[in-house]
């Protein structure tokens, strides 16, 4: 994310990605780059596209491909294998059986469809606890599965980025707070000694888990792979909830980070979507203990 902009102008949308499985789904998929691109963005994200299956036929690989090619929008987000998504599931490569099977079944695929359009970030959704299932078990697996993940990703030149969820609505996904993902990033990194898995911040996830956003932004921000972002409560467009988005938002350029932020807010797919992206700026916080 380029950093200077001058405080009271609006955000430049070249910052952001579209997060095409939350915004423009009232699209079919291959119809929603071209969306995007309308709406004045040209960096998208997505959900794996194809939930039902790890492996869809080329056909579908390709003409999503060219979707976003034609529409002259770039890919910098993708999800591996996550199961039904949106749906009751929240990641594989935690669940014993045919899902973490499947989940491995991805893992060349989701880096090849990456590599062949730039995109170096892949999000690993841990998956849900399992009933009767052993935790300990359930995160031995885990472990191994996001080693096999991370070498798939090196293979490419990418990173795979790890996600905090919210307790309120993944209530089975053990993976609830910042420091738990850094952590499990760090121990990934040690196994593998590649360096390339990272903490994905989604902001929205950390205000609903009630943490403090501002304070993860200050020990995180310069580090983590990937941000994303929503208004708390409802998922909503900034300005929607209660979250100062603007502050966050200058609060991570004051800590460094330098990638992309995803928006994955649920919206109509309107102009209205990104209306907040118009607005003023107000100045930042001159008190440095508020950073």
């Amino acid at each position: 994310m380029p950093h200077g902009t001058p405080h009271g102008t609006p955000f430049p949308r070249h910052r952001f990605a579209v997060n095409l499985s939350m915004l423009f789904t009232g699209l079919p998929l291959l119809e929603r780059p071209a969306a995007a691109a309308a709406a004045g963005f040209d960096a998208v994200e997505m959900w794996w596209p194809w939930p039902a299956t790890p492996t869809p036929p080329d056909r579908e690989l390709d003409a999503l491909r060219r979707a976003l090619d034609d529409a002259g929008t770039r890919l910098v987000g993708l999800n591996f294998y996550a199961g039904q998504l949106p749906g009751p599931d929240r990641g594989a490569l935690s669940v014993p059986g045919a899902e973490s099977a499947r989940f491995r079944a991805n893992l060349d695929v989701a880096t090849g469809f990456a590599a062949s359009l730039g995109c170096t970030a892949l999000n690993a959704l841990y998956g849900n606890r399992i009933a009767g299932a052993d935790p300990r078990a359930q995160d031995a697996l885990a472990l191994e599965n996001l080693v096999r993940a991370a070498e798939a990703a090196d293979r490419v030149g990418a990173q795979v980025l790890i996600e905090a969820l919210n307790p309120v609505e993944s209530p089975a996904y053990p993976l609830t707070g910042s420091a738990a993902a850094v952590a499990l990033a760090e121990r990934v990194n040690e196994a593998t000694g590649l360096g390339n898995a990272r903490f994905l911040m989604d902001l929205y996830h950390l205000a609903v888990a009630g943490e403090d956003v501002a304070a993860a932004i200050t020990a995180y921000g310069k580090t983590c792979g990937h941000v994303q972002l929503a208004d708390a409560p409802g998922r909503g467009a900034p300005g929607s909830g209660v979250l100062d988005v603007p502050d966050l938002l200058e609060r991570l350029e004051r800590a460094g980070y330098g990638g992309w932020v995803g928006l994955e807010y649920r919206a109509a797919s309107g102009a209205g979507a990104f209306d907040w992206l118009d607005q003023p700026r107000r100045p930042a916080h001159d008190d440095p203990s508020t950073t």
